[in-house]
C-alpha cells in the first residue's frame, strides 16, 4: 500500500494533507524519515510513525448516517454540533464525511476512512447522482423545469449547472398542504405566506456545489423550506434509521458505489 494512502485511512488526515506531512519529514517508516508519499509499505509488518507516534491502521470503515437538520458536516466545531458528535459509542479519529450536507438539510450521509471512496463519489467528473426530496414555496412551469433539467445559471460568472432531473409530486397553496408539510422539520415561515403557492418534489443532480439545490430552485423563483437527501447513486437512506442514527454499510452497498453507483 502507498504510504499516503495508509495515512489517509487513519486519523492523520486526508490524502492531500498527509502528502504535505510526508514531504515535511513528519513521517517515519521503521524509524527512518520518508519523504516520498508514493512509497510502498507493508501495512502488516512496517512500523509507521507520525510526529513520533505510531499510526495503526484498523481497516476501511464505511457508515451510513441519517443527518438531522441543524448539525454541520464537519469533524469538529466550537459553536455547532457536528455529524461526528452523534457517533458517541466508537472511536471516530479516522472518520470523515463523504461530501457534505448543508446545516439546514437532512438525510443520507456517508462517513468513512477511505479516501478513494470519497474521491469516487464526490468528484464532479465521476457524475454520481444524488437525489433529494423537497418542499418549496413558488411554482415551476414546464419551461422552468426544462431549464433546470438542461442547466441553469445560479450565479454570475459561474458555469451553468449540469443537467438535472425534476419530478413535481404535488402543487397547491400552503394553507391547503401545510398539514402534510408539518410532519417535516421545515424552516419557520411567516403568516402572510398562508395563501402562497407551494410544491413538493424530487430533484436529482450529479454535482456538489455549496447549497446547490436551494440555489437552483431559487434561480427558478422557488424558496426551499425543506430538503432531504434520499439517495446517492443506487444506495438509498435506510428507512429504519431515525434522525441521528447510523449503521455500518453492507459490503454490497460499498461495492455498488465503488463500481459507479
Amino acid at each position: 500500500m502507498r504510504l499516503d494512502k495508509y495515512l489517509s485511512e487513519t486519523s492523520v488526515g486526508r490524502r492531500k494533507e498527509v502528502r504535505i506531512y510526508i514531504k515535511e519529514g513528519k513521517v517515519r517508516v521503521n524509524n527512518e524519515v520518508v519523504l516520498i508519499p508514493a512509497q510502498e509499505i507493508d501495512e502488516e509488518n512496517d512500523r509507521i510513525e507520525y510526529l513520533g507516534q505510531e499510526v495503526v491502521h484498523n481497516g476501511k470503515q464505511y457508515y451510513m448516517f441519517y443527518k438531522p437538520r441543524g448539525c454541520i458536516t464537519a469533524r469538529k466545531d466550537q459553536k455547532h454540533k457536528t455529524v461526528l458528535d452523534y457517533f458517541t459509542e466508537m472511536n471516530t479519529d479516522s472518520l470523515f464525511p463523504v461530501g457534505r450536507l448543508d446545516k439546514d438539510t437532512e438525510g443520507l450521509l456517508f462517513l468513512t476512512n477511505d479516501g478513494e471512496f470519497n474521491h469516487q463519489l464526490m468528484y464532479p467528473d465521476q457524475h454520481v447522482e444524488k437525489n433529494y426530496y423537497f418542499w418549496a414555496f413558488g411554482t415551476l412551469n414546464q419551461e422552468q423545469i426544462s431549464q433546470l433539467e438542461s442547466g441553469i445559471c445560479i450565479r454570475e460568472n459561474e458555469p451553468v449547472t449540469k443537467p438535472a432531473k425534476i419530478e413535481i409530486m404535488r402543487t397547491g397553496l400552503y394553507c391547503d398542504l401545510k398539514r402534510e408539510l408539518q410532519e417535516f422539520d421545515y424552516e419557520k415561515i411567516e403568516i402572510n405566506k398562508q395563501n402562497q403557492s407551494i410544491l413538493e418534489g424530487r430533484i436529482t443532480i450529479s454535482e456538489g456545489r455549496k447549497h446547490q439545490v436551494r440555489r437552483m430552485l431559487r434561480a427558478s423563483g422557488c424558496y426551499v423550506v425543506y430538503l432531504k437527501r434520499i439517495s446517492i447513486g443506487t444506495v438509498g437512506l435506510d428507512e429504519t434509521l431515525q434522525k441521528g442514527q447510523y449503521r455500518e454499510m453492507t459490503r454490497e452497498e460499498v461495492t455498488r458505489l465503488k463500481n459507479g453507483g
